[in-house]
């Protein structure tokens, strides 16, 4: 005899897990902007747990619903709850304005206004409670009434408060004003404009800033704080002239070492302004040999006389010689010992690349590689140098063979990085593909970004190439190009790289083998037929991974070396809209903007020169 089914009524949900229901429900209803829907739900839980974010969702859906006799009783009955937050006030004056009693609303803040406490944290959760509710000027007068009371003047809360409700003018005051009542909060106020600064394309905000800090300096040139924000903001803009002003009449003032400046330099030198670098070291070198910094200022100097004479288009050999014996007379003054060591780097990498003496070059870096007592990372410098004139000259093993020692001891380093991804270059050279490739993959990881991007480059053009042509022909001849080039020997690179293109009617390589004819003719400052180079690539290969490279580059052409602004800024808006994702993007978008004059700044006036102790005109 069959038993009768029993039928049991479903079980209901555990009640926390009911509750995570409900909560998720309510505030998709309350994203999506079905209030309806989201009230009852956010009323249930209100009643069940009356804690804060249930009553601020009840509360905002009833007052989107207009059931303000509802939303006035809710807020009452918080307020009974807890008679000491006034931010409940508030939320009542918030309904009646809502509603359209602004007599009342008015009352109910005045009234918190009125009976503002006197504890800090308190001040702020008001003001924070008014500016949440759309009341700016009342989150004001809670700070000022705030700073009578406490004798503390929330100069950093209403600079935020500023900032938010994007009032900049008076957000500058205020940070200013901190700053100047409590210099330790400097760095938090750099921070806040720094943010500021990234998202202000016309420089509005920048130049109301750079104005107000030139008044105080001038009416208050004791208070060196303002000065030493003027030196940071000059910085942010890269204007290092004006830096190197304020350096300099910081530096006086405060008898300092030469500590700032050598700071300075070395920002210059990551920005390429070698004529500020140079004069920053050339300051501290004025404060004679017993300064500490005199040797660091001594190296720095020279370093950046070398960049500055490498970088130019056509190395004129007597500066060349010049440069070579202000090393020499160095290192004469200091000896070759480990102090010197990256001089003697220096000086190798510029008698084999620049003066053709191979020889003295790896004689120079054997002496440096053996120094006793010299920091292991010097060392690897100089082994990393020797290698990439072992490969000049033509000594390909002898080359592998430190890199790869730099590699094993700096595994997870820049320095290992760097050596790991110039012997994976150098394999590619002797046409060791898949070697090659395995190791640029593994530097596409790297922390370096600099180095990432060139092993992905040389990766990508590997493999695009060998899956196009199994015989590797063309890889081959351009990697000899491209050693020949290395090796200065342009016009022999030149024939090899026009012979590729008598290997068929075309290659994936052919744009990759533009690109260098481009930079070749660049380094002859044959402009013009480098920027025909570029255009043959975007009307060929505007597809190709080098199409973005030759825009940024035929951009940058027409900007410095061909002088045609115009067309430079209709390039670079150009790679903006036709390539966002781009490398050069960034820096694209910066010289936009220096072309169309965001970036536009008043020369200095004779007060001002006067200001920071310079000669006028």
């Amino acid at each position: 005899i069959l038993k009768p089914v029993e039928i049991r009524p479903p079980v209901p949900a555990p009640p926390k897990q009911q509750k995570e229901t409900d909560q998720q429900l309510a505030a998709q209803y309350f994203r999506s902007r079905n209030f309806e829907k989201a009230v009852v739900l956010y009323k249930d839980l209100y009643e069940n747990e009356s804690n804060t974010t249930y009553y601020t969702y009840y509360l905002y859906c009833l007052v989107e619903l207009e059931e303000y006799k509802d939303a006035e009783k809710l807020v009452k009955k918080q307020m009974q709850a807890y008679p000491d937050r006034l931010k409940y006030t508030i939320d009542l004056g918030f309904v009646y304005n809502k509603s359209g009693d602004a007599s009342k609303a008015k009352k109910q803040f005045e009234s918190v206004i009125r009976d503002l406490p006197a504890q800090k944290n308190l001040v702020q959760e008001i003001a924070n409670a008014f500016l949440y509710r759309g009341q700016t000027d009342y989150a004001v007068e809670a700070y000022q009434q705030g700073s009578k009371l406490l004798e503390y003047p929330f100069y950093m809360e209403l600079g935020n408060l500023y900032r938010q409700t994007r009032n900049f003018s008076l957000m500058v005051d205020a940070y200013l004003e901190c700053v100047d009542y409590d210099y330790f909060t400097m760095t938090s106020v750099q921070s806040r404009l720094q943010n500021v600064l990234a998202d202000d394309p016309d420089g509005e905000i920048s130049e109301y800033l750079r104005v107000a800090l030139l008044k105080r300096v001038q009416k208050e040139p004791e208070k060196v704080y303002f000065s030493e924000m003027l030196l940071w903001l000059s910085i942010q803009n890269e204007d290092f002239d004006m830096a190197l002003m304020q350096a300099k009449a910081i530096d006086r003032r405060m008898n300092e070492n030469g500590e700032r400046l050598i700071e300075l330099a070395e920002i210059a030198l990551i920005n390429k302004n070698y004529n500020v670098a140079i004069e920053a070291y050339k300051s501290i070198l004025k404060k004679g040999n017993n300064n500490f910094l005199y040797l660091d200022a001594k190296i720095g100097l020279l370093y950046a006389h070398y960049l500055r004479t490498i970088e130019t288009a056509v190395h004129d050999e007597n500066d060349l010689k010049e440069l070579e014996d202000e090393y020499l007379a160095t290192l004469d003054e200091f000896g070759r010992n480990s102090s010197t060591i990256i001089i003697m780097q220096y000086l190798g990498h510029l008698q084999a690349f620049y003066l053709d003496k191979a020889a003295a070059a790896i004689a120079i870096l054997n002496e440096a590689i053996s120094m006793p007592n010299a920091i292991d990372r010097n060392i690897a410098a100089c082994k990393i140098e020797l290698a990439d004139v072992f490969l000049l000259t033509g000594d390909v093993w002898e080359s592998k063979l430190l890199y790869a020692q730099v590699e094993k001891a700096f595994k997870l380093d820049p320095l290992g990085y760097e050596a790991k991804y110039k012997n994976a270059r150098l394999s590619f050279y002797i046409g060791e593909y898949d070697w090659a490739k395995a190791q640029l993959d593994v530097l596409k990881a790297a922390t370096s970004k600099l180095i990432a991007n060139d092993a992905l480059r040389l990766s990508v053009l590997i493999s695009d190439n060998i899956a196009a042509d199994s015989s590797t022909a063309a890889l081959a001849l351009y990697g000899e190009a491209d050693l020949l080039l290395y090796r200065n020997r342009e016009e022999e690179a030149l024939a090899i790289l026009d012979s590729i293109f008598q290997l068929g009617s075309y290659h994936p390589i052919y744009d990759e083998v533009l690109l260098k004819k481009a930079e070749i003719r660049i380094r002859q400052q044959r402009y013009d037929e480098a920027a025909s180079l570029l255009e043959e690539i975007l009307e060929k290969y505007p597809w190709d991974i080098t199409a973005d490279n030759a825009l940024f580059t035929l951009a940058q052409l027409h900007e410095q070396q061909l002088n045609e602004p115009e067309k430079a800024k209709d390039l670079y808006q150009q790679l903006l809209n036709d390539y966002p994702a781009s490398l050069f993007a960034v820096e694209a978008r910066k010289r936009f903007r220096v072309l169309r004059g965001d970036f536009d700044k008043e020369e200095l006036t004779e007060e001002e020169k006067l200001l920071f102790n310079l000669e006028p005109n």
